[in-house]
């Protein structure tokens, strides 16, 4: 008889701790700092590779392709009318086009940052609101007329000839 009343009590202590450790570890979750920006809340938008024809004095001088990442809150993202990446790849193409004087030709002259900013400033103020947060580069790449013709020429005759 003492054996299962020394058994119940520890049961029954066993029981108390578990339960008082339940609690204090979900109130520590609740008291717990929010994760910064980058490390939670936010959804990446990766793009597809984009074409931009790129022209000069009335004729296509060449292409900027590039792939970009967007962070933006994906509670916005979801209330959006249309996908994500499209109202994004129509204002990359709208903001280099309202500015000329990037030229993609002088690759030490394009200011990366001021390219960032620029696209996710231009992406805000179209939507009304704070969408986008970052804009990240993964490629960017200029091709000129000549070297995409030097490609096609490469392909057609082959290797080795």
């Amino acid at each position: 008889m003492f054996k299962f009343l020394l058994v119940a009590v520890w049961v029954s202590a066993a029981t108390l701790g578990a339960v008082f450790y339940s609690f204090q570890t979900s109130q520590a979750a609740r008291n717990a700092t929010p994760l910064p920006p980058f490390f939670g809340g936010l959804d990446y938008v990766r793009t597809p590779v984009i074409s931009v024809p790129v022209v000069k004095d009335r004729q296509v001088d060449g292409y900027f392709l590039a792939r970009l990442v967007f962070t933006a809150e994906p509670e916005k993202l979801k209330t959006l009318s249309l996908p994500a990446d499209v109202l994004l790849v129509d204002e990359l193409h709208s903001y280099l086009y309202a500015n000329p004087q990037i030229d993609f030709t002088d690759r030490n002259g394009v200011d990366l940052d001021a390219l960032r900013t620029g696209i996710r400033d231009s992406i805000n103020e179209r939507a009304g609101e704070t969408l986008v947060h970052e804009v990240m580069i993964e490629q960017v790449d200029y091709l000129s007329k000549a070297e995409i013709r030097d490609n096609a020429i490469r392909r057609r005759i082959g290797p080795g000839e």
